[in-house]
């Protein structure tokens, strides 16, 4: 199927390898553009001075909104939520979406603001869709050509195994454009015709670094399964130790968490392929995060019934300085995770920071994570020389939606590849001390 402009509704796909769509109230959306410093609000007003990042287009089509933003690599496609009260108790609508125009997705209709598309770019979408087809992948979209001047993009999407998360598939190859077919320039981006960022140097986040799910117990085989067999990901080991079939496992002190995590490996000989534009090894993770039985309420369980089933619980973004840009989001009104004081009072802690050749005080000030990668290459060094060590810094805002699910972390990798295993802690207190505090003010509103 060919489809030629002027058409409906346009998501964008980024220059790297996935754009995350999410599905927002407008309320929610005011929250997303003030946690990431783009202003959609500004954009309406004609004020972008202080954007940081790129509004990319605008569509609006029988009642809903659709916005595009970009910093970097890294494209979050906004979706207006549609105003309906019918929808199932998984979240889903009941209502039929047969006479909705929707291009590059599916009509956007979920209970809850979500966070609900992750898009792969493919080498080629109608070899997907036959591979795909014949594992028994259900398609919510057949192959579609879209085309204007500048030349076609062809897409398709997929329905994935977790909740209501599902991806596009698109091949852009065939077309010049800068973005894809059908948006429209919001004028203020363009400087003499080239796309500028904003405010790159205070807020230097440059791309996806990861995803991670949240699961029922018991439900990351099946993923992994999945995502293996449809589309050539391989375990990643967040610990070396790790037991293959268990994954991470954090069950004490009152913690009780499963983490396993996944990664798509360029050489796989099996799956779908994804295509890349830099032609580097691609740096594309996935991380199941699930709770043990037996620890009670927690992040993971409350996550599922908001969400009212499993989906994405929060997306990583890479920056090249953790200080500035948690600085700059702060500065906007975001408002993020905070450790309990001890986490940066305790000698071994303020020794691993101080190592590292960071200042307790300044990460303290922020919110900010460290965890020093054990797998070391080079012992001998790693207690003198700090550009020997390996570490990453981490931080993570408070949920942006009005339910208790999706949130964004900011990574700093400085040559480690796990996701701050040593912090899972300190997170997980932080937040079971947020869960208890807003459960008791909900109590105190409504007695």
């Amino acid at each position: 199927m060919t489809l030629e402009l002027p058409f409906q509704r346009i998501p964008v796909i980024g220059e790297r390898f996935w754009t995350m769509s999410l599905l927002f109230s407008m309320q929610a959306l005011r929250a997303l553009v003030m946690c990431l410093d783009f202003s959609v609000i500004k954009t309406y007003q004609g004020n972008t001075e202080k954007d940081a990042w790129d509004v990319r287009g605008r569509v609006t089509t029988k009642g809903t909104k659709q916005l595009a933003f970009r910093k970097g690599a890294a494209v979050f496609i906004v979706n207006e939520r549609p105003n309906s009260p019918n929808f199932g108790i998984d979240g889903t609508s009941t209502i039929s979406s047969t006479d909705s125009t929707c291009l590059y997705d599916v009509l956007p209709q979920y209970a809850v603001d979500t966070a609900c598309n992750v898009c792969f770019e493919v080498e080629d979408v109608e070899r997907a869709f036959r591979f795909l087809g014949k594992q028994g992948c259900v398609f919510l979209v057949p192959p579609t050509e879209v085309c204007d001047d500048k030349g076609l993009v062809t897409y398709s999407v997929v329905k994935s195994i977790v909740g209501n998360v599902h991806h596009t598939l698109i091949d852009k190859t065939k077309y010049d454009g800068c973005f894809l077919p059908g948006f429209q320039e919001v004028g203020n981006l363009m400087n003499d015709g080239i796309p500028t960022d904003k405010n790159t140097e205070s807020c230097p986040i440059s791309h996806f670094d990861h995803i991670t799910y949240a699961c029922p117990r018991l439900f990351t085989p099946k993923v992994v399964s999945w995502y293996e067999r449809n589309f050539g990901f391989h375990r990643f080991f967040i610990e070396s130790n790790e037991d293959v079939d268990e994954g991470y496992v954090v069950n004490q002190d009152g913690i009780g968490l499963r983490l396993t995590a996944m990664e798509y490996l360029k050489a796989s000989e099996t799956g779908t392929h994804l295509m890349f534009s830099d032609k580097k090894e691609p740096d594309c993770k996935f991380v199941i995060a699930e709770s043990l039985p037996e620890h009670g309420s927690n992040q993971i369980e409350t996550f599922l019934e908001q969400h009212r089933g499993p989906g994405i619980q929060h997306v990583g973004l890479y920056t090249e300085d953790i200080v500035s840009s948690a600085q700059t989001m702060a500065q906007a009104g975001v408002h993020f995770f905070c450790p309990p004081p001890a986490y940066y009072t305790g000698v071994a802690k303020q020794k691993e920071i101080e190592g590292a050749g960071h200042e307790p005080q300044v990460l303290s000030r922020n919110g900010i994570l460290l965890d020093t990668d054990l797998r070391q290459t080079d012992l001998t060094c790693q207690a003198t020389d700090t550009q020997s060590k390996r570490y990453l810094l981490q931080v993570f805002t408070k949920p942006i939606f009005r339910e208790d699910t999706f949130f964004l972390e900011l990574i700093e990798r400085r040559g480690a590849s796990g996701f701050g295993e040593g912090n899972i802690r300190a997170l997980w207190k932080s937040v079971q001390v947020y869960m208890e505090t807003e459960r008791v003010v909900t109590q105190a509103e409504n007695p």
